[in-house]
């Protein structure tokens, strides 16, 4: 009995939220031999005294024991035991008087059938029905029809029905990818919308959520009846005798399909048509009589028909597209609009509001309307109309930005302003200040310019009133709001908000000196924001007499760091506002990294709970708690407690600010830092929480981009110190590449990883370092060429519309932006480690040479002849045994029609010339009228053309200069100074200039003309690019051209000529060249 009852706290604490606690109880339990497990486990199960979870937990343990070591345990009990277990299996199944445990118990008995008896038997048994199959299933696919017909068909037993229902769902979504399968299964799925209705309405909603889990997974099972399927739903969506969760589960399965079949959907217009019947539950409002005034906003309630509604309309939108959406509802939101009940104006704007994603280009061309409709309720009698009103401001304003904030400045700034004098109703004004700041987020500094005396009149005057309030009544949420837009403000305006600084500033420290109590964390918080956000905005002369006072706030904040709750909203605003004060300050911020690094090492370790849960433990545990869950298939969830999440990301930004910012000054930290990044980058959680908060991705993120900063942190340590960071990150990186799911996270990494090899130089890769960057290399190469087949596949699919092939077009550039990541990677190997890896690229020369195939997309030639242009650059001589695979392919490119192309391969000429040697002289000089034919095309300097034009005189130059046996120098000269200068490639215009300088130091006569007549043209050459920042004061380049001038300068007659000849500007930029060169 001693024995059970300690069995019984062991099973207590593998539930135990604290990790250190259940790990040691998972210790002691592996101890336990497997049949006294057995003997324990049913004891649990089976004693009705022993608490809920107590038992269900033995339930989960047995029947991981037995699906998991049956043949390692079961074999070797005595035949009495092997008849017991079964006794109190079928005891528990029969007798029980838990339907949870009941349920886990018959999974327990599902397991063991198949080994027992009969897969078949299993199925009246299990919850998870398609999995006891095993690699049976085809030979019993008839059978398990026929039983589902039958079962399905059972009008007797209602409940036989449903659960057949559901079992069939569970199968046909276990073999989602099997097309031969859904189809022969396809006549099951009236009896599966069937029973969705009938169940529907016998208060069950289990078989609607499993049609919902249809549509996510598997959409074409429901291609032969989705006519029905989606009468259905309408049916039940609309009918407000069932619950409100059963509506929303119904409009779940459109919105769904919408998504994951959305072509396939467009095509049923007129079912489509009815969608706008989800705006129905958008009105789904009561009247509050308090809601004007309050000062506490409590999250959306999402399981209102409203916030479903709303949530829906967006999706919608943006899954089956504007074309189809805007016609088939703007018609009923007009209609809305002008409804004299104050619920359905509301519903009108608000959804509004949601459909700006996913109609935006249809959208934009009808906005002046839009708006000029939507502003006139900024007037609207009902405060909760004006609120909307404002609401869809705000969305418009970060939807269409700037266009948004190009074409109705005026009019948006002066309604937002109108509103925000609303001191009646506080959650008006509140929003009105908030789409204020979204409005002044996107908006171009020089529109907002005009506006700043009057917004900022008003927001002061606003601030004022707000915080006499705070002091009389408490209230503090437009105060809250304001202080946040005075900050938009002043981070769009810049310098030029220097003038108002003093009109702020003393208030806002009043605000963070006594602002303490619980209850105005927010406010302070907010109030930090603004703070660093103004000092920011002015720069550091105007902010500098008051930084030491504000320096003294945040330090007594952050000695009391410690005591505050971890949900409390000032640490990431302290957070933030730290890594602003370091841009401020500089150099001189190091003096505080003692204070700031020890909090802000805690948050960014934050280590958030996880768990791997059946789901029946799933749902004992509340969403409300922080837990949000994926499934991950076989009724076993992940779970993660994301409380903390955001503040850890956060954190691992601003430590990359403070690397970013104080280099060597950061490198008594480096150490602590690493340690706690590396990590981060290889995570296994992450890649289930990618579909659960997106907070992660950004951790990672910073990870990736901390690495390169930290090295160079570290460099003032010496090589030693350097080389053992770079190795203890090196191996993560290059792991992490090869894993990382997120293709946006995944492009950091990449680049990360290049520009630590760049700066760690030659033998930063060992052997085993570029086997496995081969190896994630050519599988990142393959995996672009099978997602461009699968994108072709998708092109010939029935479904297949312009809607699929933007999204196609998207997969595409996401692709490719993968791909320049790995001719990044390549080329920093090149650059470092020179010819000696050519070896080790042969195993990537046939995917690069498919890439610069001639029926290749223009991107994938694009970046084929870039990676060969690093290798003739950085591997010559060598680089010519390669010449067969590109050499051909390069000089066609020259006249291709992409200009990408163009400038990839003109580029290639140039380091021919000046890298390739000797073996490459023939193809220098057949490249030389290729060049200058598209130098002299009509549209050679067009927008769309002027890089690859410029790259192409670069080449020549190159030719000329390296390779002047290739071309009779003096014919292309004339003309090669006629091209000058460069103005948009500023690496290939400091090549131009330094031959321009070779040639006038040498006194080449065809570039200086007779009695250097030339030199004026020179001199326009010389300014222009100056005033184009073409070439910089401070590079040697620049210098060479200033010598080229002083010597002019002494010969005063020619001065006189050569700058009289240039303009104002450009005589400006001569003078600034002097100065700075």
């Amino acid at each position: 009995m001693a024995e059970q009852q300690q069995f019984y706290l062991l099973l207590g604490n593998l539930m135990n939220p604290d990790n250190s606690v259940r790990k040691q109880a998972e210790e002691t339990y592996d101890t336990i031999p497997g049949a006294t497990k057995i003997t324990f486990l049913l004891q649990a199960i089976r004693d009705a005294s022993a608490a809920e979870e107590v038992r269900q937990m033995a339930a989960v343990l047995l029947r991981r024991l037995l699906s998991s070591s049956f043949e390692e345990v079961y074999p070797g009990l005595t035949l009495d035991i092997q008849t017991a277990i079964k006794t109190e299996l079928l005891a528990c199944i029969q007798l029980d008087g838990s339907s949870s445990i009941r349920k886990k118990v018959c999974d327990v008995a599902a397991e063991c059938s198949l080994i027992w008896i009969n897969p078949t038997v299993s199925f009246c048994a299990s919850r998870n029905f398609p999995g006891i199959f095993g690699n049976q299933q085809q030979h019993y696919m008839d059978v398990i029809k026929r039983m589902l017909v039958q079962c399905m068909q059972d009008q007797e037993n209602p409940q036989i029905q449903t659960l057949a229902a559901r079992a069939t769902a569970s199968f046909i979504l276990s073999n989602e990818s099997n097309m031969a399968l859904l189809k022969h299964f396809s006549d099951l799925l009236p009896g599966i919308l069937q029973a969705v209705n009938e169940s529907c309405y016998q208060g069950d909603d289990s078989v609607l959520k499993s049609l919902v889990e249809i549509a996510d997974t598997a959409p074409k099972y429901l291609r032969p009846n989705l006519e029905a399927a989606l009468q259905l739903c309408l049916k039940l969506c609309g009918d407000t005798n069932l619950t409100n969760m059963q509506r929303q589960l119904a409009l779940e399965v459109i919105v769904t399909l919408s998504e994951t079949a959305a072509a396939m959907l467009r095509k049923h217009t007129a079912i489509v048509a009815q969608i706008p019947q989800m705006l129905s539950m958008m009105v789904d409002l009561e009247e509050d009589d308090e809601w004007a005034m309050a000062d506490e906003l409590e999250d959306d309630d999402f399981d209102s028909n409203a916030v479903a509604g709303e949530s829906a309309l967006d999706r919608v939108a943006c899954g089956l597209g504007g074309k189809m959406v805007l016609p088939m509802i703007k018609q009923h939101i007009m209609q809305m609009l002008q409804n004299p009940d104050w619920r359905y104006r509301h519903a009108g704007l608000m959804a509004l509001s949601a459909i700006g994603e996913g109609c935006h280009q249809q959208m934009e061309s009808i906005l002046n309307e839009i708006v000029s409709f939507v502003l006139l309720f900024c007037q609207d009698p009902h405060p909760r109309v004006r609120y909307a009103a404002c609401n869809a401001i705000g969305q418009m304003a970060t939807d269409f930005a700037p266009t948004f904030q190009k074409k109705f400045h005026d009019k948006v700034i002066s309604a937002l302003l109108q509103t925000m004098e609303d001191q009646s109703n506080p959650r008006v004004q509140a929003h009105a200040a908030a789409a204020l700041i979204n409005f002044t987020e996107d908006c171009p500094k020089a529109l907002l310019i005009p506006y700043l005396d009057s917004l900022v009149q008003h927001l002061h005057v606003i601030m004022v009133a707000k915080l006499q309030e705070l002091i009389q009544k408490g209230t503090k949420l437009v105060l809250e709001q304001v202080v946040t837009s005075i900050a938009s403000v002043a981070d769009t305006a810049e310098e030029k908000f220097v003038p108002y600084y003093d009109l702020f500033m003393p208030s806002l420290k009043h605000i963070v000196e006594n602002a303490v109590q619980k209850e105005l964390r927010l406010l302070r918080g907010k109030t930090i924001e603004c703070i660093s956000l103004i000092g920011l905005a002015v720069g550091k002369e105007k902010f500098m007499p008051d930084a030491s006072a504000v320096m003294q706030l945040l330090l007594k904040t952050q000695t009391d760091f410690n005591d505050l709750e971890d949900d409390d909203p000032q640490i990431s605003y302290m957070i933030s506002a730290w890594a602003r004060m370091c841009k401020i300050l500089g150099k001189e911020f190091q003096q505080y990294l003692p204070v700031v690094m020890g909090p802000l090492m805690k948050t960014a370790s934050i280590k958030p709970e996880v768990a791997l849960l059946d789901t029946q433990d799933m749902e004992n545990m509340s969403e409300d708690d922080g837990w949000e869950f994926v499934n991950l298939g076989d009724q076993q969830s992940f779970g993660i407690k994301t409380a903390g999440l955001e503040e850890k990301a956060t954190a691992c930004q601003m430590l990359v600010c403070y690397a970013k910012e104080l280099k060597e000054g950061f490198v008594e930290y480096t150490e602590q830092v690493v340690k706690l990044m590396v990590p981060l980058l290889k995570n296994l959680f992450f890649k289930a929480c990618l579909f659960l908060n997106p907070t992660p991705s950004r951790v990672r993120v910073a990870a990736a981009e901390s690495m390169p900063l930290l090295l160079e942190c570290a460099r003032v340590r010496g090589p030693e110190y350097l080389t053992q960071m770079w190795h203890f990150m090196c191996d993560a990186l290059i792991k992490a590449i090869g894993t990382e799911p997120d293709s946006d996270v995944l492009s950091e990494i990449m680049h990360s990883f290049a520009k630590c090899i760049e700066l760690m130089g030659d033998g930063c890769l060992n052997n085993e370092h570029f086997e496995e960057l081969g190896g994630i290399l050519k599988g990142k190469l393959e995996e672009h060429f099978k997602n461009q087949e699968l994108r072709q596949a998708k092109r010939q699919d029935e479904d297949y519309d312009e809607q699929v092939e933007e999204t196609l077009q998207d997969e595409d550039e996401n692709d490719v932006y993968i791909l320049t990541k790995v001719s990044d990677i390549l080329h920093a190997v090149f650059s470092s480690h020179k010819e000696k890896v050519l070896p080790w690229f042969e195993q990537l020369l046939q995917l690069i040479v498919n890439l610069i195939c001639p029926h290749r997309p223009w991107a994938d030639r694009q970046w084929g002849l870039c990676i060969f242009d690093d290798v003739i650059e950085h591997c010559s001589p060598s680089s010519f045994k390669y010449a067969e695979y590109f050499l051909r392919p390069m000089m066609q490119s020259l006249c291709d029609t992409s200009p990408e192309v163009r400038q990839a391969a003109a580029y290639g000429i140039g380091v021919m010339a000046q890298f390739g040697g000797e073996s490459y002289r023939p193809f220098c000089t057949e490249a030389i009228p290729l060049l200058i034919g598209v130098i002299q095309a009509a549209d050679s300097r067009a927008k769309e053309n002027v890089n690859a034009t410029e790259n192409c005189i670069s080449a020549v130059g190159k030719v000329m200069r390296y390779r002047p046996e290739c071309v009779i120098v003096n014919e292309i000269l004339p003309h090669w100074v006629s091209w000058l200068p460069l103005n948009e490639d500023k690496e290939e215009a400091v090549h131009t200039f330094n031959y321009l300088c070779d040639l006038i130091e040498s006194n080449n006569p065809v570039v200086l003309g007779p009695d250097n007549a030339n030199l004026p043209k020179i001199f326009l050459i010389i300014a222009e690019g100056f005033a184009n920042e073409s070439i910089k004061g401070d590079d040697d380049c620049s210098k060479r051209l200033a010598n080229v001038i002083r010597q002019v300068q002494v010969s005063g007659g020619l001065w006189t000529q050569c700058v009289s000849a240039l303009n104002e500007t450009h005589q400006k930029a001569i003078q600034d060249l002097l100065n700075t060169a």
